[in-house]
Protein backbone atom coordinates (compact mmCIF):
# COMPACT_ATOMS: atom_id res chain seq x y z
CA UNK A 1 0.00 0.00 0.00
CA UNK A 2 2.57 2.35 0.93
CA UNK A 3 4.18 1.66 -2.86
CA UNK A 4 0.84 2.64 -4.45
CA UNK A 5 0.81 5.53 -2.38
CA UNK A 6 3.96 6.64 -3.34
CA UNK A 7 3.05 6.16 -7.23
CA UNK A 8 -0.20 8.04 -6.51
CA UNK A 9 1.15 11.15 -8.86
CA UNK A 10 2.43 8.84 -11.63
CA UNK A 11 -1.36 7.19 -11.88
CA UNK A 12 -2.75 10.65 -11.28
CA UNK A 13 -0.77 12.10 -14.32
CA UNK A 14 -1.39 8.84 -16.32
CA UNK A 15 -5.77 10.08 -15.74
CA UNK A 16 -5.66 13.26 -16.59
CA UNK A 17 -3.15 12.39 -19.11
CA UNK A 18 -6.14 9.89 -20.49
CA UNK A 19 -8.80 12.61 -20.12
CA UNK A 20 -6.91 15.02 -22.74
CA UNK A 21 -5.16 12.05 -25.30
CA UNK A 22 -8.33 10.03 -24.94
CA UNK A 23 -10.90 12.77 -25.88
CA UNK A 24 -9.38 14.67 -28.57
CA UNK A 25 -9.78 11.83 -31.38
CA UNK A 26 -13.61 11.63 -30.82
CA UNK A 27 -13.67 15.42 -30.69
CA UNK A 28 -11.85 16.32 -33.87
CA UNK A 29 -14.19 13.72 -35.71
CA UNK A 30 -17.29 15.62 -34.15
CA UNK A 31 -16.18 19.14 -35.00
CA UNK A 32 -14.90 17.68 -38.21
CA UNK A 33 -18.31 16.80 -39.16
CA UNK A 34 -19.84 19.84 -38.41
CA UNK A 35 -17.14 22.25 -40.16
CA UNK A 36 -17.83 20.35 -43.28
CA UNK A 37 -13.69 18.42 -43.25
CA UNK A 38 -14.32 15.40 -45.64
CA UNK A 39 -14.63 11.78 -44.80
CA UNK A 40 -10.89 11.37 -46.01
CA UNK A 41 -9.46 14.43 -44.01
CA UNK A 42 -11.36 13.11 -40.86
CA UNK A 43 -9.65 10.27 -40.87
CA UNK A 44 -5.97 11.50 -41.82
CA UNK A 45 -6.51 13.31 -38.36
CA UNK A 46 -6.77 9.85 -36.79
CA UNK A 47 -3.36 8.70 -38.92
CA UNK A 48 -1.42 11.57 -37.91
CA UNK A 49 -1.86 10.78 -34.51
CA UNK A 50 -0.34 7.51 -34.48
CA UNK A 51 2.44 8.65 -36.92
CA UNK A 52 3.26 11.17 -33.76
CA UNK A 53 2.80 8.16 -31.49
CA UNK A 54 5.48 6.50 -33.25
CA UNK A 55 7.80 9.31 -33.17
CA UNK A 56 7.00 9.84 -29.52
CA UNK A 57 7.97 6.07 -28.73
CA UNK A 58 11.15 6.23 -30.68
CA UNK A 59 12.04 9.85 -29.15
CA UNK A 60 11.19 9.55 -25.70
CA UNK A 61 14.45 7.22 -24.20
CA UNK A 62 16.41 9.44 -26.30
CA UNK A 63 15.17 12.96 -24.18
CA UNK A 64 15.33 11.30 -21.19
CA UNK A 65 18.87 10.70 -21.38
CA UNK A 66 19.41 14.47 -22.26
CA UNK A 67 17.34 16.17 -19.93
CA UNK A 68 15.82 13.96 -17.26
CA UNK A 69 12.85 12.62 -16.75
CA UNK A 70 10.48 15.29 -15.35
CA UNK A 71 11.75 17.88 -18.30
CA UNK A 72 10.85 15.12 -20.77
CA UNK A 73 7.47 14.81 -19.49
CA UNK A 74 7.22 18.62 -19.56
CA UNK A 75 8.23 19.47 -22.55
CA UNK A 76 5.81 16.48 -24.30
CA UNK A 77 3.13 17.52 -22.26
CA UNK A 78 3.60 20.90 -23.86
CA UNK A 79 3.51 19.95 -27.23
CA UNK A 80 0.59 18.08 -26.73
CA UNK A 81 -1.33 21.54 -24.98
CA UNK A 82 0.13 23.61 -27.78
CA UNK A 83 -1.40 21.20 -30.53
CA UNK A 84 -5.09 21.22 -28.41
CA UNK A 85 -4.99 24.90 -27.95
CA UNK A 86 -4.29 25.42 -31.72
CA UNK A 87 -7.12 23.80 -32.99
CA UNK A 88 -9.56 26.70 -32.99
CA UNK A 89 -7.16 29.08 -34.17
CA UNK A 90 -6.30 27.13 -37.38
CA UNK A 91 -9.51 25.60 -38.56
CA UNK A 92 -8.12 23.83 -41.63
CA UNK A 93 -7.53 19.53 -41.95
CA UNK A 94 -4.03 20.06 -42.71
CA UNK A 95 -2.91 22.10 -40.03
CA UNK A 96 -4.91 19.93 -37.55
CA UNK A 97 -3.07 16.36 -38.98
CA UNK A 98 0.00 18.32 -37.81
CA UNK A 99 -1.25 19.39 -34.35
CA UNK A 100 -2.37 15.45 -33.83
CA UNK A 101 1.29 14.72 -34.33
CA UNK A 102 1.94 16.60 -31.77
CA UNK A 103 -0.94 15.17 -29.82
CA UNK A 104 0.36 11.36 -30.62
CA UNK A 105 3.81 12.57 -29.32
CA UNK A 106 2.84 13.80 -26.58
CA UNK A 107 1.09 10.67 -25.47
CA UNK A 108 4.12 8.26 -26.08
CA UNK A 109 6.44 10.55 -24.70
CA UNK A 110 4.66 10.88 -21.77
CA UNK A 111 3.83 6.88 -21.02
CA UNK A 112 7.49 6.31 -21.65
CA UNK A 113 8.59 8.62 -18.52
CA UNK A 114 6.05 7.50 -16.81
CA UNK A 115 6.31 3.81 -17.16
CA UNK A 116 10.37 4.33 -16.79
CA UNK A 117 9.69 5.47 -13.83
CA UNK A 118 7.74 2.78 -12.48
CA UNK A 119 10.22 0.21 -14.13
CA UNK A 120 12.80 1.81 -12.08
CA UNK A 121 10.95 1.65 -8.65
CA UNK A 122 9.17 -1.65 -8.60
CA UNK A 123 10.68 -5.20 -7.82
CA UNK A 124 9.57 -8.56 -8.14
CA UNK A 125 7.27 -8.74 -5.50
CA UNK A 126 5.48 -5.74 -6.18
CA UNK A 127 5.76 -5.68 -9.85
CA UNK A 128 2.26 -8.00 -10.45
CA UNK A 129 0.36 -5.87 -7.76
CA UNK A 130 1.99 -2.40 -8.87
CA UNK A 131 0.82 -3.73 -12.74
CA UNK A 132 -2.40 -4.77 -12.07
CA UNK A 133 -3.14 -1.35 -10.09
CA UNK A 134 -1.93 0.75 -13.21
CA UNK A 135 -3.59 -1.21 -15.77
CA UNK A 136 -7.01 -0.42 -13.71
CA UNK A 137 -5.95 3.08 -13.83
CA UNK A 138 -4.74 3.09 -17.37
CA UNK A 139 -7.83 1.53 -18.31
CA UNK A 140 -10.56 3.92 -16.11
CA UNK A 141 -8.87 6.45 -17.60
CA UNK A 142 -9.80 5.64 -20.83
CA UNK A 143 -13.37 4.94 -20.48
CA UNK A 144 -13.72 8.21 -18.45
CA UNK A 145 -12.28 10.07 -21.76
CA UNK A 146 -14.93 8.51 -24.31
CA UNK A 147 -18.05 9.86 -21.67
CA UNK A 148 -16.40 13.01 -21.89
CA UNK A 149 -17.15 13.91 -25.22
CA UNK A 150 -20.58 13.77 -24.26
CA UNK A 151 -20.14 16.79 -22.67
CA UNK A 152 -18.17 18.68 -25.15
CA UNK A 153 -19.31 20.89 -27.86
CA UNK A 154 -17.74 20.21 -31.14
CA UNK A 155 -16.06 22.58 -32.96
CA UNK A 156 -15.48 24.79 -29.71
CA UNK A 157 -12.65 26.92 -28.42
CA UNK A 158 -13.90 25.83 -24.89
CA UNK A 159 -14.04 22.22 -25.47
CA UNK A 160 -9.95 21.94 -26.73
CA UNK A 161 -9.41 24.60 -24.30
CA UNK A 162 -10.65 21.93 -21.11
CA UNK A 163 -8.32 19.42 -23.10
CA UNK A 164 -5.41 21.70 -22.85
CA UNK A 165 -5.99 22.81 -19.33
CA UNK A 166 -6.34 18.88 -17.92
CA UNK A 167 -2.95 18.30 -20.61
CA UNK A 168 -1.19 20.74 -18.47
CA UNK A 169 -2.42 19.72 -15.20
CA UNK A 170 -0.65 15.93 -15.72
CA UNK A 171 2.45 18.12 -15.47
CA UNK A 172 1.59 18.71 -12.10
CA UNK A 173 1.87 15.45 -10.18
CA UNK A 174 4.93 14.14 -11.60
CA UNK A 175 6.57 17.45 -11.41
CA UNK A 176 5.85 18.47 -7.89
CA UNK A 177 6.41 14.78 -6.64
CA UNK A 178 8.99 14.74 -4.06
CA UNK A 179 10.01 11.20 -5.18
CA UNK A 180 13.99 10.79 -6.55
CA UNK A 181 14.13 10.75 -10.35
CA UNK A 182 15.22 7.30 -11.43
CA UNK A 183 18.22 6.60 -13.42
CA UNK A 184 17.43 7.03 -17.17
CA UNK A 185 16.91 3.09 -18.54
CA UNK A 186 18.59 2.64 -22.06
CA UNK A 187 16.20 2.54 -25.16
CA UNK A 188 15.91 -1.16 -26.29
CA UNK A 189 16.75 -1.37 -30.14
CA UNK A 190 13.87 -1.33 -32.53
CA UNK A 191 14.46 -4.43 -34.24
CA UNK A 192 10.92 -5.24 -36.28
CA UNK A 193 12.75 -8.61 -37.72
CA UNK A 194 13.12 -9.50 -34.07
CA UNK A 195 9.25 -9.92 -34.20
CA UNK A 196 9.18 -11.98 -37.68
CA UNK A 197 11.65 -14.46 -36.57
CA UNK A 198 9.87 -15.44 -33.24
CA UNK A 199 5.92 -15.62 -34.97
CA UNK A 200 4.70 -14.27 -37.49
CA UNK A 201 1.55 -15.11 -36.29
CA UNK A 202 2.04 -12.47 -34.07
CA UNK A 203 3.44 -9.85 -35.87
CA UNK A 204 0.16 -9.80 -38.18
CA UNK A 205 -2.07 -10.25 -34.88
CA UNK A 206 -0.66 -6.98 -33.64
CA UNK A 207 -1.29 -5.20 -37.02
CA UNK A 208 -5.10 -6.83 -37.37
CA UNK A 209 -5.60 -5.71 -33.67
CA UNK A 210 -4.60 -1.64 -34.75
CA UNK A 211 -6.40 -2.22 -37.38
CA UNK A 212 -9.80 -3.12 -35.43
CA UNK A 213 -8.98 -0.54 -32.41
CA UNK A 214 -7.57 2.05 -34.43
CA UNK A 215 -10.01 2.67 -37.02
CA UNK A 216 -12.74 2.51 -34.76
CA UNK A 217 -11.35 4.69 -32.22
CA UNK A 218 -10.66 7.14 -34.37
CA UNK A 219 -13.61 6.61 -37.11
CA UNK A 220 -15.95 5.05 -35.63
CA UNK A 221 -17.79 8.38 -34.33
CA UNK A 222 -18.43 8.76 -38.41
CA UNK A 223 -20.08 5.14 -37.96
CA UNK A 224 -22.06 6.97 -35.08
CA UNK A 225 -22.96 9.77 -36.51
CA UNK A 226 -24.23 8.42 -39.88
CA UNK A 227 -26.68 5.83 -37.90
CA UNK A 228 -27.95 8.70 -36.20
CA UNK A 229 -26.32 8.71 -33.01
CA UNK A 230 -26.03 12.03 -31.13
CA UNK A 231 -22.68 13.03 -29.70
CA UNK A 232 -24.12 12.00 -26.04
CA UNK A 233 -24.51 8.69 -27.54
CA UNK A 234 -21.39 8.24 -29.42
CA UNK A 235 -19.76 8.87 -25.86
CA UNK A 236 -21.13 5.50 -24.65
CA UNK A 237 -20.89 4.03 -28.35
CA UNK A 238 -16.75 4.59 -27.95
CA UNK A 239 -17.25 3.49 -23.93
CA UNK A 240 -19.45 0.70 -24.70
CA UNK A 241 -16.15 -0.39 -27.09
CA UNK A 242 -13.78 0.05 -24.53
CA UNK A 243 -15.77 -1.47 -21.30
CA UNK A 244 -16.44 -5.01 -23.66
CA UNK A 245 -12.43 -5.01 -24.04
CA UNK A 246 -11.94 -4.56 -20.62
CA UNK A 247 -14.04 -7.16 -19.62
CA UNK A 248 -12.80 -9.70 -21.84
CA UNK A 249 -9.22 -9.27 -20.67
CA UNK A 250 -9.31 -11.81 -17.92
CA UNK A 251 -11.21 -15.04 -19.60
CA UNK A 252 -9.71 -15.11 -22.55
CA UNK A 253 -6.14 -14.76 -20.48
CA UNK A 254 -7.22 -18.10 -18.68
CA UNK A 255 -8.52 -19.48 -22.71
CA UNK A 256 -4.89 -18.50 -23.40
CA UNK A 257 -3.19 -19.92 -21.03
CA UNK A 258 -4.83 -23.26 -20.95
CA UNK A 259 -5.19 -23.57 -24.88
CA UNK A 260 -3.09 -23.31 -28.34
CA UNK A 261 -2.94 -19.44 -28.72
CA UNK A 262 -3.01 -20.05 -32.11
CA UNK A 263 -6.48 -21.49 -31.78
CA UNK A 264 -7.38 -18.78 -29.28
CA UNK A 265 -6.12 -15.97 -31.95
CA UNK A 266 -7.94 -17.54 -34.55
CA UNK A 267 -11.20 -18.22 -32.79
CA UNK A 268 -10.86 -14.74 -31.35
CA UNK A 269 -10.62 -13.24 -35.39
CA UNK A 270 -13.74 -15.54 -36.32
CA UNK A 271 -15.68 -13.75 -33.05
CA UNK A 272 -14.53 -10.23 -34.23
CA UNK A 273 -16.04 -11.01 -37.94
CA UNK A 274 -19.07 -11.57 -36.19
CA UNK A 275 -19.50 -9.14 -34.27
CA UNK A 276 -18.75 -6.60 -37.07
CA UNK A 277 -21.54 -8.02 -38.29
CA UNK A 278 -23.93 -7.72 -35.73
CA UNK A 279 -22.52 -4.29 -35.07
CA UNK A 280 -23.66 -3.21 -38.85
CA UNK A 281 -26.82 -5.05 -38.43
CA UNK A 282 -27.59 -3.28 -34.94
CA UNK A 283 -28.11 -0.35 -36.78
CA UNK A 284 -31.51 -0.78 -36.94
CA UNK A 285 -32.46 -1.88 -33.99
CA UNK A 286 -32.53 1.10 -31.69
CA UNK A 287 -29.83 3.07 -29.42
CA UNK A 288 -29.28 0.03 -26.82
CA UNK A 289 -29.02 -2.38 -29.88
CA UNK A 290 -25.87 -0.61 -30.94
CA UNK A 291 -23.90 0.18 -27.70
CA UNK A 292 -24.96 -3.78 -27.13
CA UNK A 293 -23.02 -4.64 -30.40
CA UNK A 294 -20.16 -2.04 -29.71
CA UNK A 295 -19.45 -3.81 -26.50
CA UNK A 296 -19.56 -7.43 -28.34
CA UNK A 297 -16.75 -5.72 -30.72
CA UNK A 298 -15.05 -4.33 -27.94
CA UNK A 299 -15.22 -8.18 -26.25
CA UNK A 300 -13.97 -10.01 -29.46
CA UNK A 301 -11.32 -7.45 -30.63
CA UNK A 302 -9.35 -5.44 -27.53
CA UNK A 303 -7.82 -8.70 -26.62
CA UNK A 304 -5.87 -10.18 -29.77
CA UNK A 305 -3.00 -7.85 -29.16
CA UNK A 306 -2.14 -9.51 -25.78
CA UNK A 307 -2.75 -12.98 -26.74
CA UNK A 308 -0.66 -12.19 -30.24
CA UNK A 309 2.03 -10.89 -27.78
CA UNK A 310 1.75 -13.71 -25.34
CA UNK A 311 2.21 -16.57 -28.35
CA UNK A 312 5.66 -14.09 -29.66
CA UNK A 313 7.35 -14.09 -26.37
CA UNK A 314 6.59 -18.28 -26.21
CA UNK A 315 9.43 -18.32 -28.84
CA UNK A 316 11.65 -15.71 -26.84
CA UNK A 317 14.76 -15.42 -24.52
CA UNK A 318 14.53 -13.46 -21.48
CA UNK A 319 17.11 -11.50 -22.84
CA UNK A 320 14.82 -10.23 -25.99
CA UNK A 321 11.95 -9.78 -23.68
CA UNK A 322 12.08 -5.99 -24.23
CA UNK A 323 13.40 -5.38 -27.65
CA UNK A 324 10.38 -8.38 -29.07
CA UNK A 325 7.72 -5.60 -27.13
CA UNK A 326 9.17 -2.83 -29.15
CA UNK A 327 8.96 -4.52 -32.07
CA UNK A 328 5.71 -5.59 -31.37
CA UNK A 329 4.55 -2.18 -30.35
CA UNK A 330 6.00 -1.52 -34.07
CA UNK A 331 4.06 -3.38 -36.11
CA UNK A 332 0.81 -1.97 -34.03
CA UNK A 333 1.80 1.76 -34.66
CA UNK A 334 2.23 0.64 -38.29
CA UNK A 335 -1.02 -0.43 -38.47
CA UNK A 336 -2.57 1.94 -36.66
CA UNK A 337 -1.07 4.87 -38.87
CA UNK A 338 -2.96 3.29 -42.19
CA UNK A 339 -6.04 1.90 -40.54
CA UNK A 340 -8.09 5.44 -40.08
CA UNK A 341 -7.23 7.12 -42.80
CA UNK A 342 -8.24 3.90 -45.15
CA UNK A 343 -11.65 3.34 -43.07
CA UNK A 344 -12.09 7.17 -43.71
CA UNK A 345 -11.76 6.72 -47.77
CA UNK A 346 -14.09 3.53 -47.78
CA UNK A 347 -16.90 4.98 -45.80
CA UNK A 348 -16.70 8.14 -48.22
CA UNK A 349 -17.23 6.17 -50.42
CA UNK A 350 -19.71 3.05 -50.00
CA UNK A 351 -20.87 4.29 -46.49
CA UNK A 352 -20.53 3.85 -42.64
CA UNK A 353 -20.97 -0.43 -43.10
CA UNK A 354 -17.55 -0.61 -45.17
CA UNK A 355 -15.60 0.42 -41.36
CA UNK A 356 -16.75 -2.73 -40.63
CA UNK A 357 -16.33 -4.60 -44.08
CA UNK A 358 -12.01 -3.84 -43.39
CA UNK A 359 -11.99 -5.11 -39.96
CA UNK A 360 -13.92 -7.89 -41.01
CA UNK A 361 -11.38 -8.66 -44.11
CA UNK A 362 -8.52 -8.16 -41.94
CA UNK A 363 -9.69 -11.00 -39.17
CA UNK A 364 -10.32 -13.17 -42.38
CA UNK A 365 -6.94 -12.97 -43.15
CA UNK A 366 -5.77 -13.41 -40.01
CA UNK A 367 -7.93 -16.44 -39.71
CA UNK A 368 -6.17 -17.97 -43.36
CA UNK A 369 -2.40 -17.27 -42.12
CA UNK A 370 -3.12 -18.45 -38.39
CA UNK A 371 -4.57 -21.66 -39.87
CA UNK A 372 -1.43 -21.99 -42.38
CA UNK A 373 1.00 -21.19 -39.54
CA UNK A 374 0.05 -24.24 -37.44
CA UNK A 375 0.75 -26.17 -40.34
CA UNK A 376 4.25 -24.87 -40.40
CA UNK A 377 5.34 -25.06 -36.61
CA UNK A 378 4.49 -27.08 -33.46
CA UNK A 379 3.24 -25.03 -30.57
CA UNK A 380 5.79 -24.54 -27.93
CA UNK A 381 6.57 -27.04 -25.02
CA UNK A 382 6.98 -24.38 -22.31
CA UNK A 383 4.50 -20.96 -22.43
CA UNK A 384 5.02 -17.93 -20.88
CA UNK A 385 2.14 -16.31 -18.30
CA UNK A 386 -0.49 -14.45 -20.26
CA UNK A 387 -0.09 -10.70 -19.49
CA UNK A 388 -2.08 -8.15 -20.18
CA UNK A 389 -0.36 -5.67 -22.70
CA UNK A 390 -0.70 -1.87 -22.58
CA UNK A 391 -0.07 -0.70 -26.02
CA UNK A 392 1.77 2.69 -24.58
CA UNK A 393 5.31 2.87 -25.43
CA UNK A 394 8.48 1.00 -26.68
CA UNK A 395 9.89 0.48 -22.89
CA UNK A 396 6.69 -0.89 -21.71
CA UNK A 397 8.40 -4.48 -22.11
CA UNK A 398 10.53 -3.86 -19.02
CA UNK A 399 7.37 -3.64 -16.83
CA UNK A 400 5.53 -6.59 -17.76
CA UNK A 401 9.01 -8.94 -18.75
CA UNK A 402 9.44 -10.22 -15.67
CA UNK A 403 5.49 -11.06 -15.34
CA UNK A 404 5.97 -13.20 -17.92
CA UNK A 405 8.63 -15.68 -16.45
CA UNK A 406 7.23 -15.43 -12.99
CA UNK A 407 6.37 -19.28 -13.27
CA UNK A 408 10.28 -19.78 -14.29
CA UNK A 409 11.35 -17.28 -11.40
CA UNK A 410 9.16 -18.95 -9.09
CA UNK A 411 10.89 -22.42 -9.62
CA UNK A 412 14.18 -20.93 -7.82
CA UNK A 413 12.66 -19.20 -4.98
Amino acid sequence: MRLLISFAALFLSVILLQLSSGGVGPLDVLSGLQLGFSRQEIGLLGSAHFFGFFIGCWWAPRLMGSVGHSRAFAAFTAAGAIGLMAHMMVVNPYAWAVMRVASGMCVAGCYTVIEAWLQAKVNNETRGRTMGVYRVVDMSGSLAAQMIIGVLGPASYVSYNLLAILCCAALLPLTLSTVKQPETPDSPRLRPRLAMERSPLAAAGVVVAAVSSASFRMVGPIYGQEVGLSAGQIAWFLSAFVLGGALAQYPVGWLADKYDRRWVLIWLSVAAIVSAGVTVAAAGMGTIGIMLAAGFFGLTTFPIYSVAAAHAHDFARDEERVELSAALMFYFAVGAIFAPYLASVLIENYGPAALFLMISVAHLVLVGFGLTRMRSRASPATRTPFVSSPRTSFIVGRLFGRLRNRDKDSEFD
